[in-house]
């Protein structure tokens, strides 16, 4: 599934690479961008996290034409004169006026690097606001973010992620070079599917997929659960023998009423008694009032 992700077929998808303090998704986000580039579409990138030179390390550099990075790395907020690119330009209409401004006809695919940058100085809302609005189309064909979960609270990172088409979670592997990238894609019918895979990132940022996790031990409890019988060593016994089961059903229950029992209750025999009321006439029975002559 990740290699599918890659080669990015889906129009109007929202990928986010959730990462901790433990791995970085940068270098997936980088191939991300490497394989935009390579399928020939303008790539804009927002950058927040690292400064433009370290963005672009690795990056291909006989396309910079369909490259654009909006470096917000060293004023962010806006505090000199004449900045680059500030968080408050983080809406739709400021991202499509400046996407708009280059010649390319195509729809590109927007880059942000990072979500958690600007999840800290804007509000949440506001944040799922403008990504929803990008997803449905226009200047933007794609949105590829990367988010740092552990910077914010469960909250914030569900509702971010709820808006997603893809969610790729990246953890260290147990190699040095590898990593597991654990994988949410949602389909245009609502279709959940996940995937567990082990991938390595190459010098040119290619992405080596190499093989799904396995735990071989967990198997193995599995088979030893279902072949253990738990009533083995019980000092009593749980089931019955056929003379035990027939006793069983022949034995009269106290709240089960036999058809003599039924019949006794059901229709009196000669000798019992009956209470017959006759009302009298100093009654005064008010039947709207049943409780008229109630000292209340």
């Amino acid at each position: 599934m990740l290699s599918e992700l890659l080669q990015g077929t889906d129009t109007g998808g929202f990928l986010i690479i959730q990462d901790t303090c433990c791995y970085s998704g940068r270098n997936l986000l980088k191939s991300l961008i490497n394989a935009a580039l390579n399928r020939e579409e303008a790539v804009h990138v927002l950058g927040f996290d690292v400064s433009e030179e370290e963005l672009k390390d690795g990056l291909k550099t006989l396309v910079t034409h369909r490259l654009h990075i909006h470096s917000a790395y060293i004023d962010p907020l806006g505090w000199s004169d004449h900045p680059t690119f500030t968080v408050q330009q983080f809406s739709l209409v400021e991202l499509t006026h400046l996407i708009k401004q280059t010649s390319h006809l195509k729809p590109a695919t927007l880059v942000i690097d990072s979500l958690s940058w600007i999840l800290r100085h804007v509000n949440p809302p506001a944040v799922c606001k403008t990504l929803q609005q990008l997803k449905k189309g226009g200047a933007v064909r794609a949105i590829i973010g990367l988010l740092h979960a552990d910077m914010h609270q469960k909250g914030t990172v569900g509702s971010v992620c709820h808006l997603a088409t893809s969610v790729i979670t990246v953890t260290p592997g147990m190699k040095g070079d590898e990593a597991v990238a654990k994988i949410t894609k949602r389909s245009k019918s609502g279709k959940v599917m996940q995937d567990e895979e082990i991938f390595s990132i190459n010098e040119d940022l290619t992405v080596t997929v190499q093989s799904k996790p396995c735990n071989p031990g967990h198997k193995q409890n599995d088979t030893d659960e279902q072949q253990v019988d738990p009533t083995a060593n019980l000092t009593f016994n749980l089931r019955l023998s056929e003379t035990e089961r027939e006793a069983k059903e022949k034995l009269a229950l106290p709240f089960v009423f036999s058809k003599e029992k039924k019949t006794a209750l059901l229709h009196s025999g000669p000798g019992s008694g009956r209470i017959l009321y006759e009302p009298d006439a100093n009654d005064d029975y008010d039947q709207e009032d049943p409780d008229d002559d109630l000292d209340v």
